[in-house]
């Protein structure tokens, strides 16, 4: 059985970066007037169909006339995360789209494990380059280049 809670990304994106600098909760008016907020939101299904649990309401509050959702922060027992290049000692190279989560889920894990394509040694990264410094990561699985299943579309004239 699986239980999935729909989040904006944004408000994803704040809980991961809130869990791993140690921060509970905090408000955000992302989803407010929504079912997010509002509750009710399907989590789990029981095998008919029927919802089996459902989201509940989340507390609100205004500051400055505005309303604003309480989120919980997220933090996870594992992150596992993919860098371009990393050293012996954690420090991650992100490429490209891979700095959207990556950073974030990283420091959101009490233990992360990061698969990187390419391993150097310690001193070998220009410190300015580092994406995310070896302090969140615990373990380092040295991969090599896999290849990138993308469908790419292709027209001929």
């Amino acid at each position: 059985e699986l239980e999935v809670e729909l989040t904006p990304q944004g408000t994803l994106a704040e809980r991961m970066r809130a869990g791993g600098a140690g921060i509970p909760a905090f408000y955000t008016p992302a989803g407010v007037g929504t079912p997010v907020s509002e509750g009710g939101l399907p989590w789990r299904y029981n095998a008919d169909g029927s919802v089996a649990v459902a989201s509940p309401p989340k507390e609100t509050r205004e500051f400055g006339g505005k309303t604003f959702v309480l989120e919980e922060s997220i933090v996870a027992d594992f992150a596992l995360v993919h860098a371009e290049v990393g050293d012996t000692e954690g420090n991650l190279v992100f490429n490209k789209t891979a700095m959207n989560f990556n950073p974030l889920a990283a420091m959101a894990g009490r233990i992360t494990i990061a698969q990187v394509e390419r391993l150097v040694e310690p001193g070998e990264l220009d410190p300015g380059q580092v994406h995310l410094p070896g302090v969140f990561v615990q373990r380092v699985v040295h991969t090599g280049v896999q290849e990138k299943r993308i469908e790419k579309r292709t027209v001929s004239a």
